[in-house]
């Protein structure tokens, strides 16, 4: 089974990957979780990619990132992922190819059509269907808060490209993501409230 957790910064979908591993884990299930960014990876390669996108160095043009978040999300579905599925194992990752497309595609201007064409072009069909997919929403009131709290307690995402951006960019984000969400057919959760409401939530839906 294959389970994807999608959503704006600042919704929690890594603390909610993290539950719903144990949780299965917990039901006597094996499971793979990894985020597609690549950000905690423990391969040196997909590391330093990450660090590329997400590092100080702003001035990287979009197109390269688009193709930096590819090499990650390829490598990451060929050695962990496609592995773990074709033993029957429980595969959760935070964030896929919807998040190129929303933050590079709708926020950066790469074009839509071209970030489509570059993941049919390398990514395998399994991919692109997921057993459940969910995203995570939130109101701008509450994203803001849950955000600023993150940068205050780690000063170096601060300078992360899309934690820069003002109030107004992240709306058009959420915005995009709701659209895709419609256009696409992926239910949306509510990401307000304690952690174990959010999964409570998460569960019975998954259930």
């Amino acid at each position: 089974m294959h389970i994807v957790i999608e959503g704006q910064d600042g919704t929690g979908k890594d603390t909610q990957a993290k539950l719903l591993k144990d949780y299965y884990e917990s039901q006597g299930g094996t499971v793979v979780s990894y985020a597609e960014s690549g950000t905690a990876s423990k391969n040196h390669f997909i590391s330093e990619i990450a660090k590329l996108n997400y590092g100080s160095d702003q001035n990287l043009d979009h197109r390269t990132r688009v193709l930096l978040y590819l090499v990650n999300r390829y490598e990451q579905w060929r050695s962990l992922a496609e592995p773990a599925l074709k033993k029957g194992d429980i595969v959760i990752t935070t964030r896929n190819w919807f998040s190129t497309l929303i933050y590079e595609g709708y926020g950066a201007g790469v074009s839509r059509s071209l970030i489509i064409k570059l993941h049919k072009l390398v990514m395998p069909e399994p991919y692109f269907h997921p057993d459940k997919i969910i995203l995570l929403t939130l109101n701008e009131e509450e994203q803001q808060k849950r955000l600023g709290a993150q940068t205050d307690q780690n000063w170096d995402r601060k300078k992360e490209i899309w934690k820069s951006k003002g109030n107004v960019f992240q709306q058009k984000l959420n915005q995009a993501y709701l659209k895709v969400a419609k256009e696409f057919d992926i239910r949306t959760i509510d990401a307000s409230g304690t952690v174990d409401e959010v999964f409570d939530r998460i569960k019975d839906y998954l259930q």
